[in-house]
């Protein structure tokens, strides 16, 4: 129904002149320090367009990640189990990876848009390139390792997979619940209290989900009335990648161990370090992207290379109070030890003097 209604307001725009229009507002992105403020006039056809347009783009990354996800990896564990890939079954594989890189590509486009919505942003083709590059790599390399795990420690990957996803999905909630916000209300006047937490409950449902496979660029935050966190965290993008590249390492390893006959003909520690390289490729576009490609990099505080550099700052310093600490101490000892010493010289240089002036000496 949404499609019929698209195509007809899109065919039907222009034909008949509408009532009224309504003016946006969008500032463009800064120049020499500068940045203007640009009026437009939106016809009710165009924003119903981009209204349904809107829609779309959130419903391909549900269907990427909670349909073609699990539809991938369900397929590729079946061919390693079977040992053979056939026409029809590769054709579906690459349907479903190309649907979950282009619904990550429409979170990351959408997260853009949701912090960056008083700017009128231009994506421009370099930037595709390298979230496309980005994020193939990256989904194509977990989807693997989690085959591979399975298929030979099947016991353990439904606790690896549960841990994962609930540690994702209640993420948001122990956040909000340490803000100590109030319930969000204003999501929808219609809904209750019950609904709305319904509603919370599928967004991180969604989430989790989208984070199982890769960083979800929209990330969820309750306690803004949005919804969406839109400051730009190097921290947490950080501590994701270190810990995910830790994981996929440790799955591949337990994966080398434990794997059995069907992989005989496989160079197992090729294959180990091409995935590897193939998930540091991924960071390498993302850094790219950040650094370069992004549309809205004039509007950053500090640049992806100096947020790691804090980041890797930060962690040092959190090591070290330590040693400072202890050399504080040892400082302190001294110096009380100095002064009592000081002291004592006093009272033994003038023992004539007043009972007073001693007795303040030796304190």
């Amino acid at each position: 129904m949404r499609c019929v209604e698209v195509f007809y307001i899109y065919f039907h725009a222009g034909r008949v002149e509408e009532p009224y229009v309504s003016i946006t507002k969008k500032r463009q992105m800064p120049k020499d320090g500068y940045s203007e403020e640009v009026e437009k006039e939106v016809g009710q056809a165009e924003g119903k367009l981009c209204t349904h347009r809107s829609a779309f783009s959130r419903a391909s990354v549900i269907q990427a990640f909670l349909g073609s996800a699990p539809q991938l990896t369900l397929q590729l564990y079946i061919c390693v189990l079977q040992q053979e890939i056939t026409a029809a079954r590769s054709i579906f594989m690459v349907l479903s990876l190309l649907s979950i890189v282009y619904g990550a590509l429409r979170c990351n486009i959408l997260a853009i848009k949701i912090k960056y919505d008083d700017y009128d942003v231009s994506v421009k083709p370099a930037a595709y390139l390298c979230i496309f590059m980005w994020r193939s790599f990256e989904i194509a390399t977990r989807v693997t390792v989690l085959v591979l795990f399975s298929s030979v420690l099947q016991i353990w990957t439904l606790p690896v997979v549960l841990v994962n996803f609930f540690g994702f999905f209640f993420y948001p909630w122990i956040l909000f619940w340490q803000s100590k916000s109030p319930f969000p209300e204003n999501i929808e006047k219609a809904l209750s209290r019950v609904g709305t937490t319904i509603v919370l409950c599928l967004l991180t449902f969604l989430y989790a989900g989208i984070n199982m496979f890769c960083w979800s660029a929209v990330q969820v935050k309750l306690n803004d009335p949005d919804l969406i966190n839109k400051s730009q965290n190097w921290y947490r993008l950080t501590v994701y990648y270190m810990l995910r590249f830790i994981e996929n390492a440790f799955l591949l390893l337990m994966w080398y161990i434990y794997k059995t006959d069907i992989y005989l003909y496989v160079c197992a520690p090729l294959l180990v370090l091409q995935l590897l390289i193939a998930y540091c490729m991924a960071i390498l576009f993302m850094l790219v992207f950040y650094q370069f490609c992004h549309p809205c990099k004039k509007l950053f505080s500090s640049s992806i290379t100096e947020g790691l550099l804090s980041c890797f700052t930060f962690c040092f310093v959190c090591k070290s109070p330590k040693s400072s600490t202890l050399t504080d101490k040892a400082d302190l000892k001294s110096s009380e030890n100095a002064d009592e010493s000081q002291s004592s010289n006093k009272t033994i240089d003038s023992p004539n003097g007043n009972l007073h002036q001693s007795v303040s000496s030796n304190a």
